[in-house]
């Protein structure tokens, strides 16, 4: 058995030390905002955040987040940045297909933890590794600039 705080709560799950942390919370703990992309920790449909950093759950093994805080998309709209985040997506109607967004999401919601008032630029170099295959990149550009923006 290995204890998560997982959004804010004490679980334990009986899975071995090196189960892939999104297998935990999919399967285990039934958290499906999480998506499984390309099981490499390349595609970022996996992305959490542990100790407010974006991590590739698909990639993590449970053992390395034992009694850190974990943070998934479900609970990604109970801070102040993730509502801002969220509203600007659906204002601007980013999603398309809706796969990768969780990740696209929780990789916003960190940004715009650490950068207030972001450029193109930083934004590129935080979502890369995020990838989607409806290529909704502009709006997600433009989502991130109104989410600031809001927040401001």
């Amino acid at each position: 058995m290995i204890q998560l705080n997982v959004n804010g709560k004490q679980q334990r799950v009986d899975v071995e030390a090196d189960t892939p942390l999104l297998w935990a919370l999919r399967d285990t703990l039934l958290l499906t905002g999480t998506k499984y992309g390309c099981g490499a920790g390349l595609c970022g449909a996996c992305t959490v955040h542990v100790n407010g950093q974006p991590v590739r759950s698909c990639i993590t093994p449970v053992s390395d987040v034992a009694g850190k805080k974990i943070s998934t998309i479900e609970v990604a709209d109970n801070t102040r940045v993730g509502k801002a985040v969220q509203e600007a997506w659906r204002k601007l109607d980013v999603v398309q297909c809706g796969y990768c967004q969780s990740g696209q999401i929780m990789s916003a919601v960190s940004l715009l933890n650490t950068k207030k008032h972001p450029t193109d630029a930083d934004i590129d170099a935080a979502m890369a590794g995020n990838l989607c295959r409806c290529a909704t990149y502009v709006r997600i550009r433009a989502a991130i600039h109104e989410a600031a923006k809001a927040l401001a």
